[in-house]
């Protein structure tokens, strides 16, 4: 089975930036979408951003949209979300995992831990 292991996360001032890392476990993460999701306290998981198996087509919410960039790594079986010009209302915990690319949804019930993202007024 499959695991996901987010890491990155932490406590930054509004305006600033971190980088978050998804290492992902088994042989099929080059041929799967990926995505970022994010839950905040008292409200549902939401999707933040995709990547495509070749890493060729992006898509991104509207509220993360041109200062968000999702990337990834093959090789490492790694996907990362930079993460610019924080926002307080980015604070949540960010989770990835597979994408159905149409609907923009997990493709698979096996969550990881999550990494907590902080951001201060």
């Amino acid at each position: 089975q499959e695991q996901l292991a987010e890491s990155g996360g932490g406590l930054v001032q509004a305006g600033g930036s971190l980088r978050l890392s998804c290492a992902a476990s088994g042989r099929t993460f080059s041929s799967s979408h990926m995505g970022w999701f994010r839950q905040a306290p008292g409200k549902e998981r939401e999707f933040v951003a995709a990547i495509a198996s070749g890493g060729g087509m992006r898509y991104y919410a509207d509220s993360v949209k041109g200062r968000f960039i999702i990337s990834r790594d093959n090789g490492k079986n790694t996907v990362y979300l930079q993460m610019n010009s924080l926002k307080p209302e980015d604070t949540a915990v960010y989770y990835c995992n597979k994408v159905r690319w149409g609907s923009a949804s997990a493709a698979s019930d096996a969550w990881g831990q999550g990494t907590l993202v902080t951001v201060s007024a």
